[in-house]
């Protein structure tokens, strides 16, 4: 069995290539089920955010299995594998399990160091033990992935003042307004990302602002958040309204096809209206073709590129720091991983002295008479289990903890050919 990755981000594709990607978590579970439908793919594992679809995978044949995720993409995307393989990367076996700690972390983020992406990795876990896509290998994988990253946060400073999407989002709306504070702002959303955007708004001096979004109860949870910032809630349906009388527009919902669109915002949109729109969403929010109005503003993900920029170098010295911790956590995986190859010897030498044991506890107690048998067998039972278990203890645990690989074999061989076992074989 193989590890490998197949994915896209934003460091391989654009934003029109990657929401033709991007799978809601509605859809995550049909997802999973199709990939593990594929003759070579035995488990499975999706992050799919705003700047990132990776699908994580354990193949039975290598060449096989990518060929089998990018399939699927392919079909997904409604582009040739051709097409599609240009805004692909694909990692194996140790660059696969790195490039998980290195998500997890924060140090693939278009943010370096933003923690948001450490929770969606969890989510992702959580989804993959939910909808069974998950087995032995990326279940441990996923969990050590996870306490990667919360150790890089803990032993590093790269957390400190690192921005988050939103906040970039935000950053340049102050470049580009001319006062952001006096600016009258919308937010389209209710979500984790439009939270981010009120806190990062408020903190920048900016008042008023309006939170759209379809259900009022997020709404109204969002606002009690912000109690002091007297939030204006709007439902959705008075969307172009607020946008009508506002001067930047942040949009961050989960709609699979654009909320804001040329003819939609010319029909509502005053003449002399001048308006930003920022749109933080994959799949986008706001339509490619609202640039041709000329008193528009728009921007999206991929420009926030140049604002992050101007934050990464500080952090990107003190990712160097995190480097050594994910080497340590990937070598403890390996070791971890190649200890599974002692088991089926293991499973076998223990299931055979078992069967001696009890052949043996079987004649003892036959000679002990049936009174003493029945009065006493509880007590030899757990004596010769005893017996048993403190004789491959040692070996055992000897066993597994041997690094070097050529050694462990030989000893595997020796104990394989000392008592007889028949090992099944594994698949490569």
């Amino acid at each position: 069995m193989n590890i490998v990755v197949v994915g896209l981000s934003h460091k391989t594709a654009s934003v029109d290539v990657r929401e033709k990607l991007s799978i809601p978590e509605a859809q995550i579970e049909e997802a999973v089920a199709h990939l593990k439908g594929y003759p070579h793919i035995e488990e499975v594992a999706i992050i799919s955010t705003c700047n990132r679809l990776e699908i994580y995978s354990v193949v039975k044949q290598t060449e096989q299995g990518v060929v089998e995720i990018m399939q699927f993409l392919a079909e997904k995307a409604r582009l040739s594998i051709y097409e599609l393989r240009k805004n692909l990367f694909t990692l194996l076996h140790q660059d696969a399990l790195r490039h998980l700690m290195r998500v997890a972390s924060g140090l693939e983020s278009l943010v370096l160091g933003e923690g948001q992406i450490l929770a969606q990795v969890k989510t992702t876990h959580k989804q993959g033990q939910k909808y069974k896509g998950l087995g032995r290998l990326l279940d441990r994988l996923f969990k050590q992935a996870i306490s990667t990253g919360k150790r890089v946060r803990s032993e590093t400073s790269i957390g400190t003042g690192a921005v988050s999407i939103s906040s970039a989002a935000v950053e340049l709306a102050q470049i580009k307004a001319e006062n952001l504070a006096a600016s009258r702002v919308v937010i389209v959303g209710a979500g984790k990302m439009a939270c981010l955007l009120v806190k990062h708004l408020l903190s920048k001096g900016a008042t008023q602002i309006a939170v759209v979004n379809r259900s009022h109860r997020r709404s109204q949870e969002l606002a009690n958040k912000f109690s002091q910032a007297d939030l204006q809630l709007y439902p959705l349906s008075e969307m172009m309204n607020a946008i009508a009388e506002s001067d930047i527009v942040f949009t961050s919902t989960g709609a699979t096809e654009p909320i804001l669109t040329q003819a939609k915002l010319e029909a509502n949109l005053p003449v002399d209206r001048s308006l930003m729109l920022i749109d933080i969403s994959v799949p986008r929010n706001v339509a490619a073709d609202v640039s041709n109005i000329e008193q528009i503003q728009s921007y999206n993900v991929d420009d926030l590129k140049a604002v992050v920029a101007a934050n990464q170098e500080t952090r990107r010295k003190i990712a160097q720091e995190a480097e050594g911790i994910i080497e340590e956590e990937v070598a403890n995986y390996i070791l971890w991983l190649r200890s599974l190859e002692t088991v089926p010897t293991i499973s076998c030498l223990r299931s055979k002295v078992e069967d001696i044991r009890a052949q043996e506890l079987e004649k003892a107690l036959s000679r002990l008479g049936s009174e003493f048998a029945e009065k006493h067998q509880e007590v030899i039972e757990a004596l010769t289990r005893g017996i048993v278990n403190k004789i491959l203890h040692e070996p055992m645990v000897q066993l597994k903890a041997q690094q070097d690989i050529e050694a462990r074999r030989r000893c595997l061989q020796s104990l394989q050919m000392l008592f007889d076992l028949e090992i099944e074989e594994q698949t490569a």
